[in-house]
């Protein structure tokens, strides 16, 4: 039907299929920041746009509706300020505010954030945090926490207004904040940090500094991110976004059976619809098998995997593939494919999959074991550590206590689904442009799977929609890779929202026991766990993620006394398989399930025991100087190596967050614990002590290049992989710091296969530690030369100077007497004056050890004890990451961790019926937390000096994810006496225990 569209004030005369959707037509014609989330139904928001200056989803609405009103996207709101000779008003005030506070991770929901807070400002120029968070509240976020979108729109409209805000890089120690002399009031009124709130526009963290300093000029300043700018503009940047000339749309047809044969597949008549290009079975691709954990060679895990197989193993599972040319084609093609299945029993309990006569999942001959595989007995993988003599500690400890603990399956829920786009390119070489953690992983491990050389393969990684973990799996590459080879022409593939939650990865759900014994003083003498993890269908990552569950958790709790120097500590995992869908790397990677058994119960032993829940927890940590005990034992399947701990700031970690959240007026105060006219709500505190890891020891491999340009400026290359963390900032941090130039003069490009240095991907929290040595290595190579083309300069002058004498500085060479070179100036000598050469550095970086992350979590809750309600209303956390290179980034990252481990704490959970069909199959039944849903947030930062680093820096991404459930459940205890052992805890379970007790 012909139409026509008013965009952005301008008319556009159309011809639209009449069922097309308004997000659709609008990304057809160029207008990318409006995001497909995946969803059916508008429950995500990144495709909202401005319909008459309200808000509205645009994939909830046709086309044809539109016509006759004012469609508004954020294209129209502000651009690049400089433009050649050009000049623009610049970025909207609400654009550049979301700019500086850090509210931009991912960016993927960025364009309708905006777009929503310019609403609400129209109308309302003094918006109340209720309100902005009300007027957000349709746009959902898996990355930042909302804590800092809040404090854009504040910031935003107090500038609209006329107001002075503060500045946003400017240190704030929390010693200014907090006194630790000072003792509680007589009156027995709460002490406040004042300054916790999430209403501040005063975004930089709150900072101890334990191992002081000389401060610098880029590292350690809260730098706005170097893509910020493009992203809050709504610019092509994300792998959908990438148009090719007669591009096709995939589809996949998923298996409706949990475990079956496939007895006969007929195609002919889809094949035979109009639009159609191909259809892929089983029969038509290569039969190579691999595994899809995208982790380094050889992977440690089983090769149990294919393209296409002519069984299937869950609901979901890849049955054919289609290209057609548009996806409404190739939704009819799905339709019309005849499939004969013999179907199978399937195994949906993990508990009885080695039960003897259960059904083999994998009978492949093909499979290929690694390390305790064993497919016979439906085991994946299998982990036995001892650790000094855990049955001779037992024997020495004066009780024991055993608890069993379990934790469920839940999803990642990136905000961008996957997405690849694949094509031949002018020489016969495909490239793969796909939303990666991984790229070179991905480039390696699908070569064999597609025949082709790795030399003909090229992946790029663009921008991520968020990742946590999800994109850290070769899932669905091979898909639009195998429709351009049989077709020879790109191929989009692009996974909805139910395919998400039926066919992609998701967290290991576990049942742990676990067994520890003490004796009365509050000394572990020894601690055993054993943990039966859920692989589903497939064991990507199945002996790793477990192995971390033993790892981290367990390592953190080795005794006091004698047991300091030989803890006594079991960990054994059987990993099995199952037919439902595959559990892979989420954020955290096995750590966070084993912190939710171990920290509660820490807070058993420590009540039985009569010790106050910290003092027992600080009693038996790891203390600076220590062995890591598993470091001597395990290590993903290879030889394990003894490693010291040396930078523990656990002890100040507990020391601020207890102060932040007033720990010590609040626990054991039953005075605090109700609430005057509301007899049936209790309040509860909890704490949970963790730990995490930063990068792989002997394995993780980061590169960088740098290379000098006319200018000046400098081009950083890394493969590093950035899917909203701030990687790519956080690395120019580090380049511009070492030399001496500002971060605006580094022009970072990461993870180009082609391009761009081996690295290994976005995981096992390594960017910033691995991946940033290798920058620095790199950078001082450069720096080197820089000095010795000055020293040359300086000579010329009649200036004669000791290269190693010269600074590099305010992007300047400096020599001992003031006289000074800029950076300009060396880079045209060095490229156009004598002895001509070009000024670069090539570095890589593996790491002998891995320093972990320390974290005190602190969580505050009301429980209704009429019906179980849990309201988390304050969750705090101090965080011992060394130095902090970028502190609003770093917020950023824990704001949003600490969000998405509350989901895991109380509402998130997949389950399946006893066919292996899936509950959760959108946003909607799956509930993430709106901005509207928030308990108060606050972040500090204990920082060490972490020396096996240029900078002082190690991990802070994966360890938000560790502490929050466990802090939750023991505040629940402490508010209504409940102890819970399985989350997430919904109302029931604690209403059902409430009951049985009373």
């Amino acid at each position: 039907m012909k139409i026509i569209l008013n965009i952005n004030n301008q008319d556009y005369p159309l011809n639209v299929p009449v069922g097309e959707r308004l997000l659709e037509t609008l990304r057809r014609l160029g207008f990318f920041s409006v995001k497909y989330g995946g969803c059916e139904k508008g429950e995500c928001g990144a495709c909202a746009v401005l319909f008459d200056g309200r808000p509205v989803n645009s994939c909830t609405m046709f086309t044809a509706q539109a016509e006759g009103h004012k469609i508004q996207t954020v294209e129209s709101l502000g651009e690049h300020p400089e433009q050649g000779w050009k000049r623009t008003q610049g970025l909207h005030i609400i654009q550049q505010a979301f700019v500086d506070t850090g509210a931009i991770q991912c960016g993927y929901c960025t364009p309708a954030m905006v777009l929503v807070s310019k609403a609400l400002l129209d109308k309302n120029p003094s918006p109340s945090e209720e309100e902005i968070r009300d007027a957000l509240s349709g746009v959902l976020c898996r990355c930042t926490g909302y804590v800092k979108p809040v404090q854009a729109v504040m910031r935003a409209a107090a500038i609209m207004r006329g107001e002075k805000v503060p500045p946003i890089g400017e240190p704030m120690d929390i010693g200014d904040l907090l006194d630790f002399d000072r003792s509680v009031p007589e009156d027995g009124a709460p002490m406040t940090s004042d300054g916790g709130t999430m209403t501040e526009t005063r975004v930089f963290p709150k900072i101890k500094v334990v191992d002081a300093r000389s401060p610098l000029k880029t590292v350690g300043h809260g730098e706005p991110k170097v893509d910020a700018v493009k992203l809050v503009q709504g610019k092509p940047a994300f792998a959908a976004d990438f148009e090719r000339r007669d591009m096709l749309v995939a589809k996949v047809l998923r298996s409706p059976h949990a475990h079956a044969n496939i007895k006969h597949i007929d195609t002919s008549e889809a094949e035979a619809l109009p639009g159609v290009a191909a259809i892929l079975t089983w029969k038509d691709v290569p039969r190579v098998v691999y595994s899809t954990a995208g982790q380094s060679h050889p992977i440690p895990g089983p090769l149990d995997m294919f393209s296409l197989d002519k069984k299937v193993r869950f609901v979901g599972d890849k049955v054919a593939f289609v290209a057609a040319e548009t996806a409404e084609i190739a939704e009819a093609a799905l339709k019309l494919i005849k499939v004969e299945y013999e179907v199978l029993p399937a195994i949906i309990d993990p508990t009885k999959a080695m039960d003897e006569g259960a059904v083999v999942i994998h009978d492949e001959e093909e499979y290929v074991n690694f390390d305790e595989s064993d497919p016979s007995r439906n085991l994946a993988a299998q982990i036995r550590v001892d650790i000094g003599d855990v049955e001779q500690g037992f024997l020495e400890a004066e009780r024991i206590f055993e608890a069993e603990y379990v934790v469920p399956k839940v999803q990642q829920a990136h905000i961008e689904p996957h997405v690849v786009v694949t094509y031949w390119d002018e020489d016969d070489r495909l490239v793969i442009i796909t939303s990666t953690q991984v790229p070179f992983h991905v480039r390696r491990q699908i070569a064999p799977v597609l025949g082709l050389p790795v030399k003909r393969i090229r992946v790029i990684k663009p921008r991520i929609g968020g990742g946590f973990g999800g994109k850290q799996e070769v899932q669905i590459e091979d898909v639009p890779a195998h429709l351009t080879i049989a077709t020879g022409r790109p191929v989009i593939y692009e996974m909805t929202r139910e395919e998400e939650f039926i066919g992609s990865r998701a967290r290991h759900p576990m049942r742990i026991r676990l067994k520890t014994g003490v004796k009365k003083d509050g000394t572990i003498t020894a601690n055993e766990m054993y943990c039966l993890s859920d692989t589903g269908a497939y064991g990507c990552h199945a002996l790793t993620v477990a192995g971390n569950t033993g790892h981290k958790a367990m390592a953190l709790y080795v005794g006091d006394g004698p047991y300091r120097l030989q803890p006594n500590i079991r960990f054994y995992s059987d990993v099995v398989y199952t037919n439902t869908p595959p559990s892979g790397a989420f954020r955290g990677y096995g750590v966070p399930q084993g912190f939710w058994p171990v920290e509660r119960h820490m807070e058993t032993i420590s009540k039985a025991l009569g010790i106050d829940p910290i003092e027992f927890r600080l009693k038996n940590a790891l203390r600076p100087g220590e062995l890591h005990p598993f470091s001597t034992a395990w290590s993903e399947g290879r030889e394990p190596r003894p490693e010291k701990v040396y930078t523990i700031g656990l002890e100040e970690c507990v020391n601020q967050g207890r102060m932040a959240i007033d720990w010590d007026h609040k626990f054991g105060n039953a005075a605090w614990h109700t609430i005057p006219g509301s007899e049936h709500l209790r309040k509860g505190i909890g704490v949970a002590l963790v730990m995490q890891g930063t990068a792989i020891p002997y394995l993780d491999m980061g590169g960088a290049s740098i290379k000098m340009n006319d200018d000046g400026s400098f081009n950083l290359l890394v493969g590093a992989t950035d899917l909203g963390t701030g990687s790519d900032t956080v690395l120019g941090q580090m380049a511009a710091e070492t030399l001496g130039v500002r971060l605006e003069d580094i022009l970072v490009y990461s993870s180009d296969t082609d391009f761009t240095p081996f690295d290994v991907g976005a995981y096992a929290s390594s960017t910033t530690y691995i991946s940033g040595t290798a920058v620095v290595k790199a950078a001082e190579k450069v720096a080197e030369q820089i000095r010795e083309r000055a020293a040359l300069m300086f000579a010329e002058m009649g200036d004669e100077v000791d290269h190693n004498e010269i600074l590099l500085e305010d992007r300047k060479a400096i020599a001992p007497s003031g006289n000074s070179i800029s950076m300009e100036e060396i880079a045209l000598h060095a490229l156009h004056a004598s002895d001509q050469t070009q000024i670069m550095g090539v570095a890589s970086h593996v790491s002998p050890v891995a320093p972990p992350p320390f974290a005190a979590q602190f969580a505050e809750v009301t429980v209704d004890i009429e019906t179980g309600m849990v309201t988390v209303d304050k969750l705090v956390m101090a965080v011992d990451g060394g130095v902090i290179i970028n502190p609003v980034t770093a917020s950023g990252q824990v704001e949003g961790g600490m969000v998405q481990a509350l989901g895991y704490a109380v509402s998130e959970e997949m389950v399946y019926d006893d066919l292996g069909r899936a509950r959760e199959r959108d946003l909607v039944d799956y509930h993430i937390f709106r901005s509207d849903e928030m308990p108060e947030l606050t972040t500090i930062f204990v920082e060490t000096y972490e020396h096996s680093h240029p900078y002082g820096a190690k991990a802070v991404a994966e360890i938000p994810l560790d502490g929050v459930a466990p802090a939750v459940g023991n505040a629940i205890l402490d508010a209504c006496g409940v102890s819970l052992h399985e989350i997430p805890a919904l109302p029931e379970k604690i209403w059902k225990a409430l009951t049985t007790s009373a």
